[in-house]
């Protein structure tokens, strides 16, 4: 049995529960959506995007673009983690490559990657990061992964 190391990167754990799964037997994709972006939300806390700062800067992100790939299916009592990896960033926006795995069988079950931007949520337009959020976005900068 091989459990992946948790890492920085690591910004959701959780499990897999019978009404997150469809007449199908697996999780509903609602659920992959909802996890990633709950890891993605994580994350970004970590790097300076707080819910403090958001509202008081009256600052947002707003997915513009997003790709999913499903490659294993996740069954009610999984207990799944969904690394984040920052591959690009712009003056006004990031891309974002999630992973989300199963811990116990550590084989991945689905790839997002997203395009976001940064908002002035009051002009409702793309500004760009403050300097100190820009540097912490950057220093996670990594390379995007291959699919497999």
């Amino acid at each position: 049995m091989q459990t992946p190391a948790i890492e920085s990167t690591l910004g959701y754990r959780g499990a897999v529960y019978p009404w997150h799964c469809d007449h199908m037997g697996h999780m509903n994709v609602m659920w992959y959506v909802g996890k990633f972006d709950e890891a993605l939300w994580n994350y970004l806390a970590r790097l300076g995007l707080t819910p403090a700062y958001l509202r008081e800067q009256r600052r947002g992100m707003a997915a513009v673009e997003q790709t999913i790939r499903y490659q294993r299916e996740l069954l009610a009592g999984d207990t799944i983690g969904v690394r984040v990896h920052i591959v690009e960033l712009r003056d006004k926006a990031l891309v974002v490559e999630l992973t989300m795995f199963n811990e116990v069988a550590g084989h991945a079950a689905a790839t997002m990657r997203l395009t976001a931007v940064h908002l002035d949520t009051t002009q409702r337009r793309a500004v760009a990061f403050e300097a100190a959020i820009a540097d912490a976005l950057r220093a996670q900068l990594q390379p995007a992964v291959e699919p497999a």
